[in-house]
């Protein structure tokens, strides 16, 4: 802020002042703000064939939102490179039980998964660097596409407590471990970053889940879009940001993830921007996206199945 040069007090017309007042009612509505939870758990996966659009960054900051708020919440980390199990501060060196040993070697999904530092509500299926021969693996399993879905399943079922979301962090392709992904989930979430070629490859992507759908889960719908890197000051992030809208009419967030130095930062200090900056831009926006995907959940919806595509209920 600057200060007014007559007055002494602070100058509100400037860009900064502005920003710095908006986020500042931004918290103050976050502050008064409590989420519903699920009646049943909903299963996300995050999934963009296309590198680099903020999908584990994503699942990781999401879930944590979501802990914060008191939900009971599971990530699952199915890419090979376990970028999601280091921001959530569990280990995943070759030697820790991990997705691998549950998608090839039967492992019970309890025997993997680790409560993360970040909040007592977080756990973590954590991947390790094997998961990176799983796709060839894969190929002669029995149910080779179900094996997540059988595993998940059952450990829901055996739980103490209910978990209300699982996010499975995908890798970007349109591998057996992707498809295991969408088998076990009822909704698929896209994040997309707001730059040129944004929507490349998605139609590829979508027949990939519309195939899924006819052959192996016909539950699963594209429920949430979400709008990442984000930078206001472009005319091209703006022009991205309304062809996704056009395009996806009642799937995209209202929720803008922007570009932001903490959220970069925080993976590094084996952390979620939640926690690493919980007043920050970059978690205040994840923090409203995380909201808005929890009210999106409607009771009614459930028995109503044309509305799951706009509610995005678990069925």
């Amino acid at each position: 802020m600057t200060r007014d040069s007559v007055g002494g007090g602070f100058d509100s017309s400037t860009p900064l002042a502005r920003e710095l007042h908006d986020l500042t009612e931004r918290r103050k509505v976050l502050a008064h703000t409590s989420l519903p939870l699920p009646e049943r758990t909903r299963v996300f996966t995050v999934s963009n064939q296309k590198g680099g659009v903020g999908k584990t960054t994503t699942t990781v900051n999401i879930g944590a939102a979501l802990a914060q708020s008191g939900a009971r919440v599971l990530v699952i980390d199915l890419d090979p490179q376990g970028n999601a199990s280091t921001a959530l501060g569990v280990a995943h060196h070759a030697e820790v039980p991990s997705v691998y040993d549950v998608l090839i070697d039967d492992f019970p999904l309890a025997d993997v998964v680790q409560q993360s530092p970040e909040f007592p509500t977080l756990f973590c299926a954590p991947s390790t660097i094997h998961l990176a021969g799983a796709e060839i693996e894969l190929v002669s399993q029995v149910a080779r596409e179900h094996r997540l879905r059988t595993a998940l399943e059952q450990f829901l079922s055996d739980a103490d407590e209910m978990f209300h979301y699982v996010l499975i962090d995908c890798p970007p392709s349109l591998g057996l471990l992707t498809i295991n992904a969408f088998v076990a989930a009822k909704e698929v979430m896209i994040p997309i970053q707001c730059e040129y070629y944004a929507l490349e490859g998605l139609s590829q992507l979508l027949s990939s889940i519309q195939l899924i759908q006819r052959h192996l889960n016909p539950g699963l719908n594209v429920s949430t879009i979400l709008l990442t890197m984000y930078d206001g000051r472009t005319n091209l992030a703006q022009q991205v940001a309304q062809d996704v809208r056009d395009h996806f009419t009642g799937q995209v967030l209202d929720s803008i993830i922007p570009r932001a130095v903490r959220i970069s930062e925080a993976p590094s200090f084996g952390q979620s921007v939640i926690t690493y900056d919980p007043t920050s831009l970059g978690a205040v926006s994840y923090l409203e996206a995380a909201a808005e995907i929890a009210k999106r959940w409607q009771p009614a919806a459930s028995s109503d199945s044309s509305d799951t595509n706009n509610q995005g209920a678990t069925h």
